[in-house]
C-alpha cells in the first residue's frame, strides 16, 4: 500500500473579506516553479501557495460574485471546480496556462476559467472566465450523470476524467483534440465539440462502493498518473463517507497498468507527479469535505 506524508495545511492570508483563513475543498493542483496552484470546489478563488516552505498562500479571483455561507446554498450555487492543468506553451499561450473546469454535473457547473503565465510561471493578466457547455453537454448524453473530476494535457490531446459512483459506475477518460479545444476557448465558440475517444474502466470496488477517478497528471512517454477515491455516495451531487483511496497508472496505450490503494482513506482530489529516473514523485491534495478543516498538501513516491 502506498504511504501519504503530510507537508502542511492549506492556511491562507488572512483577509476580513474571505469567510476562512483556509481552503478547505481541495479539487485540482498544478505545480510549477513559480508557486503550487490549488482549486477548491466550494470557491471562487484560485489558491496560490508558495513553491518551497509552508508560508501561507494568497487568492486570485475567478468568477465574480459571492457564495452562501451555509453549506447546502453553497453547495446549490458553487461553480464546483473540479479540476486544473497546465497548459504547454502554444501559439495562443506563449509561456502556457492554467485551465480549471467544472464537473458538469449541474446546470451552473459549466464554467472553467483560463490564466494565462509569464516565462516564471506565474499568473500575469486578469483571468478569463469561460463556457464549457461545448464539450460538457454532449458529455452529458454519453454518460447521463456527468461529473467531470480531473484533467491531464498528455501530448496534443486534453483528457477528462468522468467519475463514477454507485449507481452510475462510468470511469472515464475522454480525450479531444488540444487545438480544437483551445480555438474554441480563444475565440469563444459554442458549437459542440465530441470527443475523439471514450475509454471506459472498472477500477474495483471496497464493499459494493466503486472506485472513481478524482484526479490525473500526465508522465513521460504519454502515460499517466491517476487518483481515485471510493466514496459511498448515489450520484454526483451528494457527499458520502471515503472508504478507501487510491493512485494508479495509465498506459499509453489506454490500459490500466496498476492501481494501489493508499494505507489510510486520504481523499485525494488533486495529484501532480514528476518522474526521475524509475522514481515517480507525487505532490497530492485533499478535499476535507468540512469548511473548518483545512485541506492537506501531501507527498508520495512510487517506483516504477
Amino acid at each position: 500500500m502506498t504511504k501519504l506524508e503530510k507537508l502542511r495545511d492549506l492556511d491562507i492570508v488572512a483577509n476580513s473579506s474571505f469567510r476562512t483563513s483556509h481552503l478547505s475543498a481541495a479539487s485540482g493542483l498544478v505545480c510549477l516553479d513559480a508557486a503550487l496552484y490549488v482549486i477548491a470546489d466550494d470557491e471562487l478563488h484560485l489558491g496560490v501557495f508558495p513553491a518551497r516552505g509552508s508560508g501561507p498562500g494568497h487568492l486570485i479571483r475567478l468568477f465574480d460574485g459571492e457564495l452562501p455561507e451555509t453549506k447546502s446554498d453553497r453547495k446549490k450555487r458553487k461553480p464546483d471546480l473540479e479540476a486544473l492543468t497546465f497548459i504547454p506553451p502554444c501559439a495562443a499561450f506563449s509561456f502556457g496556462a492554467l485551465f480549471a473546469v467544472g464537473s458538469g454535473s449541474r446546470p451552473n457547473r459549466k464554467r472553467g476559467a483560463l490564466l494565462r503565465l509569464d516565462a516564471k510561471g506565474a499568473v500575469v493578466d486578469p483571468p478569463k472566465s469561460v463556457d464549457l457547455s461545448f464539450i460538457l453537454d454532449p458529455l452529458a448524453k454519453e454518460f447521463g450523470e456527468l461529473n467531470i473530476e480531473g484533467a491531464a494535457i498528455v501530448g496534443q490531446e486534453l483528457r477528462l476524467l468522468q467519475r463514477g459512483n454507485r449507481r452510475p459506475k462510468d470511469n472515464a477518460i475522454v480525450s479531444y483534440p488540444l487545438s480544437a479545444v483551445l480555438d474554441a476557448l480563444e475565440n469563444d465558440r459554442v458549437d459542440p465539440l465530441g470527443p475523439s475517444a471514450v475509454d471506459r474502466f472498472d477500477l474495483g470496488a471496497i464493499g459494493g462502493t466503486p472506485f472513481g477517478f478524482t484526479d490525473a497528471a500526465s508522465l513521460p512517454g504519454g502515460e499517466m498518473i491517476f487518483s481515485a477515491v471510493a466514496e459511498n455516495t448515489e450520484n454526483a451531487y451528494l457527499d458520502g463517507p471515503c472508504l478507501g483511496a487510491g493512485i494508479g497508472i495509465i498506459g499509453k496505450r489506454g490500459e490500466l497498468l496498476a492501481f494501489d490503494q493508499l494505507e489510510y482513506p486520504h481523499k485525494i482530489e488533486g495529484i501532480h507527479a514528476r518522474q526521475e529516473g524509475d522514481l515517480v514523485k507525487l505532490l497530492l491534495v485533499t478535499d476535507a469535505d468540512n469548511p473548518d478543516i483545512p485541506a492537506g498538501l501531501f507527498s508520495a513516491h512510487i517506483v516504477r
